[in-house]
């Protein structure tokens, strides 16, 4: 499942790619908060994360702000989820590199779980911010 940190941090973007100007000026949060209805305190602690993870970046001070990095096309939907769920395996054996499962190479289910992860991954990487907008 989603969370409402994935879900918020995708309204976020779509926010600042609907409200950029031509002189690229950085949008407060507060006024981000306000058209999303959500509390500027929790988004405070997600547009801190995007920035470090470098789909955001951020200004302080008057006139500051955020704004994206990067044109609307070039992100995707699956990077976005990617940074702010972590693993979005759907079983526990999946959701690291080394899949540590004693059962592996046992399991009759892993190959589905395998596939439909490959199927989310491939849905959500294959929708651009633009797309939404």
């Amino acid at each position: 499942m989603i969370s409402t940190r994935g879900r918020y941090a995708i309204r976020v973007m779509i926010d600042l790619a609907q409200n950029e100007d031509e002189e690229g000026n950085y949008i407060p949060l507060k006024e981000i908060a306000a058209r999303q209805d959500i509390s500027k305190k929790y988004l405070e602690i997600i547009v801190k994360d995007m920035v470090t993870g470098g789909l955001l970046v951020g200004a302080s001070g008057k006139g500051g702000g955020y704004k994206l990095c990067r044109r609307p096309e070039e992100y995707t939907v699956g990077e976005i989820l990617d940074l702010m769920e972590g693993s979005m395996s759907s079983v526990a054996c999946l959701a690291d590199e080394t899949n540590s499962c004693p059962k592996k190479d046992s399991c009759h289910t892993l190959p589905m779980w395998v596939e439909y992860d490959q199927m989310v991954h491939d849905f959500f990487y294959g929708k651009k911010l633009s797309d939404l907008l």
